[in-house]
């Protein structure tokens, strides 16, 4: 399948309330990476996520879906092309990979991400 969904990401105001939540509700495991202020949403079989605090203040708590993509620029500028507004340009995360943030448009925010060569 072609830009498969890869990840799902909870941007909270509340990280300890949602772990305390999920935990409760699902058999997920959560793994915290303090150096990231990150938690792993490990699902054993599906796509897994993370939670973190909402980097917005103020907004509200949401779920953001991360699509698969070749090359996150050309995915980035093809959707300004066809109308998205950038949320996030183009962004790193050390040893990982990089990702964008759009919003298309009819106003749904989307990720786009793309794998670390190698």
């Amino acid at each position: 399948m072609a830009n498969p969904f890869v990840h799902v990401e909870l941007q909270t105001s509340d990280v300890a309330q949602a772990k305390d939540f999920y935990r409760k509700l699902f058999d997920w495991e959560l793994e915290d990476v303090p150096e990231m202020d990150y938690t792993l949403i490990k699902v054993g079989e599906g796509t897994g996520g993370g939670m973190m605090k909402n980097p917005v203040p103020g907004a509200p708590s949401s779920w953001l879906a991360y699509v698969l993509v070749d090359d996150v620029e050309a995915a980035t500028e093809k959707a300004k092309s066809l109308g998205a507004r950038v949320c996030k340009e183009v962004t790193g995360i050390p040893d990982v990979g990089r990702f964008s943030v759009i919003s298309d448009p009819t106003g749904a925010v989307l990720a786009l991400w793309e794998m670390k060569a190698g």
